[in-house]
């Protein structure tokens, strides 16, 4: 039995032997490829650290760096394995800022000891310059929601101080036509003046303003109309037989709606005063036009009195 058992072995080694004989040739030759200790490559991205240069207070960046770049490595193979992102940083110092290209050379780049940097994707980085510049700008106002009933905004909210003194690049500062506040909220308000403390917008990123709160004013008052009255005669008081020249004038009245609408032209009399009591000659008066609640604008606003 034991004679049977050492031919079944025998015969297992030696079956196909030629067969056997590749399979561990090709398994030696993997395994050295594996653990060979000839050096290996591995692309990885690592994060990009810049320094600005001393002195680049009144010069700034414009474009967008990258935050990363690609790194082509070299070392040996159980190293690059185990490399992390975290090993790896790119640290850019900027010498000057005239300055319209940086090289990234691999010395540039912090590594493991026994891993080299073959190259850097990309090789090399743009650098966009702008001055720093300061600029006053207007400050504008919204309004929003409406007045009670028969009440209107009077002209556009005041802001103090009306300027804000914006610094920044010099692109994105010449650009701004004024400074946004947040709305004044006008809703319900009847007749009179109201303040706010309002906060100014956000400038955009690279730009700052010198202040961020203003104090904003508006006016209320009641709602008006305008009607004009054409060529309406002007009555002289005082002295008979006076004349005006000219003889007619122009009135626009601004009235509250309620006002305007029951006024009629016979209502309105442009009249001259004259209080000499020994007139003579001619003489240069204010033309006045008396209504309720409404303001009056004369064409002309004065006439020529003659006896």
């Amino acid at each position: 039995m034991a004679l049977a058992l050492q031919d079944r072995l025998r015969a297992g080694l030696t079956e196909n032997l030629g067969l056997k004989l590749v399979s561990f040739a090709c398994a030696l030759l993997l395994y050295s490829l594996v653990h060979s200790p000839q050096d290996a490559q591995r692309s990885m991205s690592a994060s990009l650290v810049v320094t600005l240069p001393s002195g680049s207070a009144n010069r700034v960046l414009i474009n967008q760096l990258p935050t990363q770049v690609r790194l082509l490595l070299r070392g040996a193979p159980a190293k690059l394995d185990d490399l992390h992102a975290d090993d790896l940083s790119v640290q850019a110092e900027l010498t000057s800022t005239n300055e319209r290209f940086f090289r990234l050379d691999p010395k540039v780049v912090h590594a493991p000891p026994g891993v080299r940097v073959e190259a850097i994707d990309p090789a090399s980085i743009e650098l966009i310059w702008e001055d720093i510049i300061t600029r006053d700008v207007p400050i504008q106002v919204g309004v929003v929601g409406s007045p009670a009933a028969g009440f209107m905004v009077k002209g556009v909210p005041v802001a103090e101080p009306g300027l804000v003194r914006a610094r920044g690049p010099k692109s994105e500062v010449l650009g701004l036509q004024y400074a946004r506040t947040a709305a004044f909220e006008v809703n319900g308000l009847t007749e009179g003046q109201y303040q706010r403390q309002l906060l100014v917008d956000a400038p955009p990123s690279r730009v700052t303003y010198d202040v961020n709160i203003v104090k904003v004013t508006t006016l209320v008052m009641r709602e008006v109309v305008e009607r004009p009255f054409i060529k309406l005669p002007v009555i002289v008081v005082g002295p008979p037989k006076a004349k005006t020249l000219p003889a007619e004038v122009d009135v626009r009245l601004v009235c509250p709606p309620e006002v305007v609408r029951a006024l009629r032209p016979e209502q309105l009399v442009p009249h001259v005063d004259e209080k000499s009591t020994t007139p003579s000659g001619s003489e240069s008066l204010p033309v006045i036009v008396q209504v309720d609640k409404c303001e009056a604008h004369i064409t002309p606003s004065s006439v020529i009195v003659r006896w």
